[in-house]
């Protein structure tokens, strides 16, 4: 045999073998490859985005934490400063109670004083009478005992 026909034998099955190579394997195995590089950087992409969203879910968490702690703090504020009126209007209230206590109290006082020397001018006049009775050692009636009785309350 002659070499070139080898030579030319051996172009014809190389090229046969790469076109085989490149419909049979390389094709399906290229296009294998592409997808798989698809899915690992649509993978990547989304774990790039989900890490993104936890980012902004972390700050939005904070920021709600942030904003719940100022309006515990000013409810806590709204509280003490409710908690604070309550006691001064208690206070206020106990005053004006105790006051309104020792108006009662001394307009009771001032009664009882009252009645007291009304008793004690009845009795007076009544010592007086008796005193004045033995010292004339004469009965006075009714109506003049009175009249005397009254006097004398008049000049206590």
């Amino acid at each position: 045999m002659n070499i070139t026909a080898t030579l030319i034998a051996q172009i014809i099955a190389f090229v046969l073998l790469i076109w085989f190579v490149n419909k049979v394997l390389w094709g399906p195995m290229s296009a294998m490859l592409a997808e798989r590089q698809k899915r690992i950087a649509d993978g990547l992409a989304a774990a790039e985005k989900g890490k993104s969203d936890l980012e902004l879910a972390e700050k939005r968490v904070q920021e709600q934490l942030q904003t719940a702690k100022i309006k515990a703090g000013e409810i806590v504020a709204q509280a003490e400063k409710r908690a604070g009126a309550m006691v001064e209007e208690a206070r206020v209230t106990a005053r004006v109670e105790g006051e309104r206590l020792v108006t009662a109290a001394q307009a009771e006082i001032e009664r009882e004083v009252n009645r007291a020397r009304e008793q004690l001018r009845g009795q007076v006049g009544a010592v007086a009478v008796a005193g004045a009775s033995r010292i004339l050692k004469r009965e006075i009636d009714a109506k003049s005992h009175n009249d005397v009785l009254n006097d004398v309350i008049a000049q206590i």
